[in-house]
Formats: C-alpha cells, sequence, structure tokens
C-alpha cells in the first residue's frame, strides 16, 4: 500500500545521537520515538553539507551542491534547478510548506503552492561575510549565542509554535476537504537552532549539575589542524565559563524537548483528522551541533555531532519497528517524495542521486552504501569531504591530511587511523570512493570563485568586516542583529 498524502517535519540543528530512539542517555523526546516505533529509523543517517543553507538546498534539488553550486550560506536556492515542489506542480499535485526554508526570498519561482510564515536569508543575500576566505574574516569580538542563554522564550521559540498551531489547522481544513486529493505538506520547525534559550518548563528537564563535559574540550587537547583553523575563526569558547557552558547545554536539551512537543502536537493533530493511515511521515533535520566537542559550537564539519542527522520514516508500506543501518543522506528526501506520489518514472526523478527511503526501508540493510558529505562554507579556509561506508568514514581536507575512522571500534572519533600504514590501502579505496563523486579540488576551487565575487559584488572584505555578522537568521518580523 503507497501512501496518499506526505508529510514532511524537519527540525534545525538537531544532532543525531540527541534523541530517545537513538540511544541517548538524558534526552527526553516521546513524539520522535513513537514515530520511530512505528516507523524504520535509520542509524547512519547523515546531511550532505553541514550548514543550513547547502543542506536545504540539497534537500530540495536532490543534488549534490558541487553539481547545484548552492554552495554557501550565502547562495540560497532560488527555484534556477527544479526541486520536488516544482515536479509536483507539473504533475497535477501541489506542496504547501509551513515554517523556516532558508531560500532567497518568498518571490522566487521555487515550486510550493503556498508559504506559510516562511523564514528566507537575509536581504535575500545571506551570510555574506562568511564568504570571505584565504584569509578568512577575523574572529568574533563578541557572540550574542554564547551569551544570550538560559530558560525563557525566545523569538524562535514562539516561532515554533506558530508552526504548530498553522501546521495543526492545514490538517484539519485538509482533513475536511471533500475533494480529497493527496497533500504534500513540509512543515519546518527551527529549534533546536540558537539562540540556546528552551522555555522553563523544558529547561528543567536537564539540571546543569547533571550536564556531562564536552569530549576535547579542554584547551590542550590536539585536533586536527583544519578543525583547529576553524575553532579560532568561530572562537565560540572564548565567551563561556565551565558554567555557562552547562547552562548553553541544558537550554539546547530543552530546545530538542520543546521541539518534540511540537512534534507531537503535529502528529496528534494527524490522528485526530484520521490521517494516519494514508500519510507518510518523514523526520530530520538538516545538520547536528558540535555541543562544546573539539571546543566546537555550531555545525561545520564532518564528525558525528554535525553530521550525523536523525532519519525516521514512517507510514503505508514502512516497516514498523524496524532498524536500518544502511547509510541515507538528504539527498534521499526527494526521491522518497517523488517516490510516495507515484512520480518516480519521470526523467528528472529516475535521474538523481538519491534513492526513495520507502524503498530502503522495505529493503535488507546494507551497511556499504556510500553517504557522502561536502562543506565550502563559514569558517572553513579550504572545503572537507566525507565518505561514510561500512564502518568507516573518510574525511578528506583539501590543503591538509585526511582522516579515517573505524566508527565500530571508536564510535567518539577519538583515533584517526589515516597515517597507520596498516590502511593505507582503506585510505586509497575511501579516496577513489569520493573522486568517483567529485574532483576535490575544483569543486573547492569553483565555491571560492563564486564566493569572492559575491564579496566583491557587495562592496567588498572591509566593508563585510565592519558591518560585522549576524548569529542565526531572524524569525520573520524581527531584524537581524549583527554583532563584530
Amino acid at each position: 500500500m503507497k501512501p496518499k498524502n506526505v508529510l514532511f517535519i524537519m527540525s534545525d540543528q538537531h544532532q543525531g545521537k540527541a534523541s530517545g530512539c537513538y540511544g541517548h542517555d538524558f534526552v527526553v523526546t516521546p513524539n520522535i520515538d513513537r514515530l520511530a516505533a512505528r516507523g524504520t529509523r535509520f542509524t547512519t543517517a547523515y546531511t550532505n553539507s553541514a550548514i543550513c543553507v547547502p543542506a536545504r538546498a540539497v534537500i530540495a534539488t536532490g543534488q549534490h551542491i558541487f553539481k547545484s553550486e548552492y554552495w554557501c550560506n550565502a547562495h540560497p536556492y532560488d527555484g534556477r534547478i527544479k526541486s520536488w515542489h516544482h515536479l509536483l506542480a507539473e504533475n497535477g499535485s501541489s506542496a504547501t510548506s509551513i515554517g523556516k526554508l532558508h531560500f532567497r526570498n518568498e518571490t522566487d519561482p521555487t515550486g510550493f503552492a503556498e508559504q506559510v510564515i516562511p523564514m528566507h536569508v537575509v536581504e535575500g543575500k545571506g551570510d555574506l561575510r562568511s564568504c570571505i576566505k584565504r584569509p578568512m574574516a577575523e574572529p568574533m569580538k563578541s557572540s550574542v549565542s554564547m551569551t544570550n542563554i538560559g530558560p525563557g522564550e525566545s523569538p524562535y521559540t514562539k516561532y515554533d509554535h506558530d508552526i504548530a498551531d498553522r501546521t495543526c489547522d492545514w490538517l484539519r481544513a485538509n482533513a475536511e476537504d471533500t475533494d480529497g486529493d493527496p497533500f504534500f505538506l513540509f512543515t519546518s520547525f527551527v529549534c533546536p537552532h540558537p539562540p540556546y534559550i528552551a522555555p522553563p518548563e523544558f529547561y528543567d528537564l536537564y539540571p546543569t549539575d547533571k550536564i556531562p563535559t564536552p569530549k576535547l574540550s579542554d584547551p590542550d587537547a590536539v585536533t586536527h589542524p583544519w578543525i583547529y583553523k576553524m575553532e579560532r575563526n568561530r572562537n565560540y569558547n572564548d565567551f563561556l565559563t565551565e558554567e555557562s557552558r552547562r547552562v548553553l547545554l541544558s537550554s539546547y536539551y530543552g530546545c530538542i524537548s520543546y521541539l518534540d512537543h511540537n512534534i507531537g502536537r503535529v502528529l496528534d493533530c494527524l490522528d485526530e483528522c484520521g490521517l494516519r493511515d494514508d500519510t507518510l511521515v518523514v523526520y530530520t533535520s538538516d545538520h547536528g551541533d558540535n555541543l562544546g566537542t573539539r571546543r566546537l559550537f555550531g555545525k561545520s564539519n564532518m564528525y558525528e555531532e554535525a553530521s550525523f542527522i536523525p532519519m525516521i520514516v514512517a507510514g503505508p508500506s514502512i516497516p514498523e519497528g524496524k532498524v536500518s543501518t544502511t547509510p541515507v543522506t538528504l539527498l534521499d528526501v526527494a526521491p522518497t517524495i517523488l517516490d510516495a506520489a507515484g512520480l518516480s518514472d519521470l526523467p528528472e526523478a529516475r535521474d538523481l542521486p538519491g534513492r526513495s527511503m520507502i524503498e530502503v526501508a522495505q529493503a535488507d540493510s546494507d551497511p556499504d552504501r556510500v553517504a557522502f558529505c561536502e562543506y565550502y562554507a563559514a569558517a572553513a579556509d579550504r572545503a572537507a569531504f566525507m565518505i561514510r561506508k561500512g564502518k568507516y568514514k573518510y574525511i578528506h581536507y583539501v590543503g591538509y591530511e585526511p582522516e579515517l575512522f573505524d566508527l565500530e571500534a571508536d564510535p567518539e572519533e577519538l583515533d584517526s587511523l589515516a597515517a597507520d600504514p596498516a590502511y593505507k590501502t582503506i585510505v586509497d579505496d575511501y579516496h577513489a570512493i569520493l573522486c568517483g563523486i567529485v574532483d576535490p579540488e575544483a569543486a573547492d576551487e569553483a565555491a571560492y570563485t563564486a564566493q569572492t565575487a559575491l564579496v566583491d559584488a557587495n562592496g567588498g572584505r572591509e566593508a563585510l568586516v565592519t558591518r560585522g555578522k549576524y548569529e542565526g537568521t531572524p524569525a520573520p518580523g524581527e531584524p537581524p542583529v549583527f554583532t563584530k
């Protein structure tokens, strides 16, 4: 039985490990857990770029970033490449979005029939300052994200409440639609993305004295040179004390439980409307959060904290209570939705590099499927790439030595095997897989050229540095706040 409808639920910056169903020690996520219990949960799910705008372009287009050229948070999706929303519209259906899109603007022809309270990039341009490379812009002198933390309300928590309200209103109206046409609804929450501020009842679930210290957070810990340069450029740790870091982490986990609460409201409404049995539900996030590991906060790298994401599918034809070890990525979202819509045979669908997760969920696990991730964005002076296949993860940094991790023996990624002669064949094999997908150096140079052109077109390096940076796209109706 194929699903009639699709409800695609997305969050922002939800670390893949940070849900009860993914085995976290203390995070409270009963609604995400119940969705996993009635569907298939993927244990090896990755973003294709660990930052918002490129990841969301991948979801829309189903294409690799080096092909679409939505390189970073200053290259937002604009409808130039067909999306699954376009293909639905061209074939007699329509898609509605509610909440965060992070496209260029609301007026571009991106294929959605309706955008309800959308969030798009600042000024239709996004984070231009992060395009400054070789050398990168100077480290931060202050950070709102690291200091505006703790229990309370923020524009993001209010926005997510509104997104849940609007989603439930939309579902109820659709349930009363006498035409009974299939629906395709994209509900996109913004939590637990910073600010790290959680409603008190959710913040209080995580006492600060119970919060563990992040690994490799000691100032003397040795990190990869690419990572060290990133940490010094996005120097969030400089604005934290040991106590405030615990408050920040309690807030992050509180925001996850608040997100879970809003997801529960939507799932309950789906049930109340009698739509559950006909609806494919997909839940994922655009990337994770480092949460202080390696002295990093935010996203932007290939380690599990930033690149591993939750991925759950549930509904008609999806095995219940299944755990799949097949690697999946955000590239698989578009083929999944097109499959549910009966459009898998379209030439545009057949040309997509991803695969329908309906099919993947129904099949036996295949841990040797390749997951690929690429990064050209903020705080990276050169591009980075990841190949995950089987138990190994290979990370290629342009201009730096690579890393190789055995994630079965070393799930915390503490001991790179790349320099060990015993693993040379594996490093060579995984590098060959990478080069079979992309030319890393060519993609790095293409991104740099495009980013430099944006800097030059917007006043140049000094003008953008003088203006400062903003930490997070403001919720609709809120102004961006620039800091130095």
